[in-house]
């Protein structure tokens, strides 16, 4: 949670999952839960979502996660990431993802670089919802069309192939 503003309550966690199932009734797409291979255990979620603050890159739909701490650096985010953006892009044909965090969160960028997303400093925001002077206002956006990571994949599977 080092880079989320604080933690909810049993009451606020509650109404974050009414949140999500709204979404997905709304959207026909989501958080979707992550789950060990071998235990079955729920590690946390990688999904789709779309932003309810106005920003200058909205409306768009944004790709995140959130894992619990014990399965971070196993590259768990990065392969269920992986195949959202398969999903996002090839199921519901979106033509773009987002993904924000703040500068320091290394963590999630490294995720969003692995993913085949990309930066530009001009994106850079203050996120909405927090206050003016909070630590975790500023934040970086990453980008990925279904166009660059179409070529992207397809570049991937030639040389897989020996093409």
């Amino acid at each position: 949670m080092e880079f989320i503003p604080s933690l909810l309550s049993e009451q606020e966690s509650n109404s974050l999952v009414e949140r999500i199932e709204a979404h997905f009734e709304q959207h026909g797409f989501g958080l979707y839960a992550v789950e060990t291979r071998s235990e079955e255990l729920f590690i946390g979620y990688v999904g789709l979502s779309v932003p309810t603050f106005q920003a200058a890159f909205t409306p768009c739909v944004e790709i995140g996660w959130r894992l619990s701490r014990e399965y971070w650096g196993q590259g768990l985010a990065t392969e269920a990431a992986r195949e959202v953006v398969r999903y996002a892009f090839e199921e519901l044909s979106l033509p773009e993802l987002v993904s924000f965090t703040v500068p320091a969160n290394s963590r999630s960028i490294g995720v969003m670089k692995k993913i085949g997303m990309t930066y530009d400093p001009k994106d850079d925001f203050d996120h909405p919802r927090l206050p003016v002077g909070h630590t975790l206002r500023r934040h970086v956006l990453y980008r990925l069309s279904r166009s660059a990571w179409g070529a992207r994949s397809s570049s991937s599977n030639s040389q897989v192939d020996g093409i």
